[in-house]
């Protein structure tokens, strides 16, 4: 049996065709799995529970007859749909988790998370996720008219294209937007765990390092840009690789 994980496939109605590739993948290779985690963005963005999008409605149905067919999924909220809520939650037969979530797999506790907490040299996005995580900011954002918040999330994403567009310019995309080596390690100390799986940073790859003087790896999941990125983890070990559209 295999445990996968998948994070950062930002559907939304421009990229249909990543939604339908979503839907394969959950028809196909997620049956049967002994679980499936989304470890957070799986919305381009998300409003609110009343969002009447396609891409949500589409989703719901999907990971309802996944759960339904008996494979549990779990979900930690990202940077993009962190106001996804207990109602589309159970719109979709998933179990939302805490960023950062300690699961055991085959025997081996491993941390998992969205990522964006490693990436604390990114100032001005750890202040925005600070204000926008405060549950008195949630509460008063919800409560505003739909076509308000909808204008909100289109100012936030051009807000951060200009904030990584300037990162650029100074030549500080690569290191900023990447996670801080400080703080993966200091999360490896504080948890005390030699695996860490997490998405956000978009750059799939599985690094060994060493913490305390014990062996570690942090695996990091791909987005689903331009293919898909799944890890498959067993009892033999584990496996990063696309999913070809």
């Amino acid at each position: 049996m295999t445990t996968l994980f998948i994070s950062d496939l930002h559907l939304d109605a421009e990229r249909p065709r990543i939604t339908e590739l979503f839907g394969q993948f959950v028809r196909s290779e997620a049956r049967g799995a002994d679980a499936l985690y989304i470890l957070g963005d799986l919305f381009e963005a998300w409003v609110g529970d009343d969002d009447p999008s396609d891409a949500g409605a589409y989703v719901a149905r999907e990971l309802q007859a996944l759960q339904a067919s008996g494979t549990p999924v779990h979900f930690i909220r990202g940077n993009r749909d962190f106001l996804l809520g207990e109602v589309f939650a159970q719109r979709a037969g998933m179990t939302i988790l805490p960023d950062p979530a300690v699961v055991v797999l085959y025997g081996q506790p491993t941390l998992i998370m969205h990522g964006d907490l490693l990436c604390t040299d990114d100032v001005a996005y750890q202040q925005f996720r600070a204000q926008t995580r405060n549950p008195q900011w949630q509460a008063q954002f919800l409560a505003q008219p739909l076509v308000a918040r909808v204008a909100f999330a289109q100012q936030a994403r051009a807000a951060s294209k200009a904030h990584q567009s300037g990162l650029k310019q100074q030549g500080t995309m690569d290191t900023i937007t990447d996670v801080s080596p400080a703080t993966v390690e200091s999360t490896f100390s504080r948890y005390g765990l030699d695996r860490i799986i997490h998405g956000h940073t978009h750059r799939p790859a599985v690094h060994e390092l060493t913490v305390d003087g014990r062996p570690r790896e942090r695996i990091v999941l791909g987005d689903w840009y331009d293919q898909g990125s799944v890890l498959r983890v067993d009892r033999k070990g584990f496996e990063l690789r696309g999913l070809p559209l």
